[in-house]
């Protein structure tokens, strides 16, 4: 089947955050995307809504099933169906399970620049941010690994947020990296949360890992956060899983979403995630195949239009990572620059932490045609800095 991702569907009025910006301008930040939802969700969506009563629902085996038969199929990954608990999404997810598992004024370490809402779920439970920034050289992303034991081993350190893949420079850590971390995270007796939402979208011949698949130790003493909503565009159904091996680890994750109240689902939660997981790989694909081309025309236009800037090569997401550093200006006036004289609104690189402070951020999950407006908006951009 050929899926159109071309079609540009006009998603302003329709209480779209990514889209509740001014009359010319293009916003390519927030991460979600503009194109419509697979046909066989649709499909599956529209069944469930032609019956027309929605009362409480429960978690049928069906959605275990989903999740246990693509973690298999797609990333050689064998989850067991006890280790894996339903909840509204994986943002909520990471607050209870940081509440649940320090107490005020612990350590969280994580990576930065990185997902700007981990700050938020720490410094709201009354933690303190840790990082432990990443290693940027010749346009790569690297652990540096002394640093992040010294942040492990601070006896005020209780747990470790991982973002695998990373966002937000589309890095997926290798084999060998992720057992280094569940090696240092266990000698210090710290608990790792990896963020794997970003998992589906990856370059061809890239494949990522998931953290508790690596070792017995990496299992041990991780809690997986996934969910298909970034892969498939319906972070509004509100549907997501944790994972976590260890029963007792488990247990006091069950119990933290069952205490928030976010591990029920509504009435098309878990029907989107199991069409998504059962009948959508062929959709996904095509989607992967045609943000794969959509980074090679950003890489090509950037490089020869626009060499004030460069871009890191990205092996997962849809978000891309702008190196502005030459510019000499600091993401935050820069980005509000470009927005005030073309309308093009990107991401701030500092709201990821201390070391985004000289990058962008650019969702480029969109149609050809918004692609080269973005980019065209962003040329002129950059030239009327000087």
């Amino acid at each position: 089947m050929k899926y159109d991702f071309d079609t540009v569907i006009n998603r302003r009025g329709t209480d779209s955050v990514k889209w509740n910006v001014g009359k010319n301008e293009l916003p390519m930040w927030v991460a979600d995307m503009d194109f419509r939802l697979a046909p066989e969700i649709e499909k599956a969506i529209k069944k469930r809504m032609d019956h027309g009563v929605f009362g409480y629902a429960e978690i049928p085996d069906e959605w275990y099933a989903s999740y246990i038969n693509w973690w298999k199929t797609r990333h050689d990954f064998k989850m067991k169906k006890e280790g894996l608990v339903f909840c509204t999404g994986v943002v909520p997810a990471i607050s209870s399970i940081v509440r649940k598992l320090t107490t005020p004024n612990e350590n969280v370490v994580i990576q930065t620049p990185v997902y700007n809402v981990f700050f938020n779920s720490i410094i709201n439970n009354g933690c303190r941010v840790l990082e432990s920034p990443l290693l940027y050289k010749n346009g790569r992303y690297s652990m540096d690994f002394d640093d992040l034991e010294e942040k492990l081993s601070d006896p005020q350190t209780t747990l470790m947020i991982l973002c695998n893949p990373q966002n937000p420079a589309g890095k997926i850590w290798d084999r060998k990296t992720l057992e280094k971390v569940g090696n240092l995270a266990k000698k210090h007796s710290v608990t790792v949360i990896s963020d794997e939402i970003h998992c589906d979208i990856t370059e061809h011949g890239k494949n990522y890992v998931p953290f508790a698949s690596v070792s017995e130790v990496c299992r041990g003493i991780s809690v997986s956060c996934i969910a298909p909503t970034k892969a498939f565009n319906m972070a509004g159904m509100k549907s997501a899983a944790v994972y976590a091996e260890n029963p007792v680890l488990c247990h006091k994750v069950w119990r933290a979403l069952n205490t928030d109240e976010i591990a029920e689902p509504n009435s098309f939660a878990c029907i989107a995630a199991i069409a998504a997981f059962s009948e959508g790989g062929d959709w996904l694909d095509a989607l992967r195949n045609y943000i794969s081309e959509n980074k090679k025309r950003v890489y090509e236009f950037v490089k020869n239009e626009i060499p004030e800037i460069s871009v890191v090569k990205s092996d997962a997401t849809y978000l891309l990572w702008l190196d502005i550093s030459k510019t000499g200006m600091e993401s935050t006036e820069l980005s509000a620059k470009i927005r005030e004289k073309t309308g093009l609104f990107l991401t701030a690189g500092s709201v990821y932490g201390e070391a985004g402070k000289y990058f962008l951020r650019m969702n480029i999950a969109c149609p050809k045609t918004l692609l080269e407006d973005g980019l065209n908006r962003l040329k002129k951009g950059i030239k009327n800095l000087h």
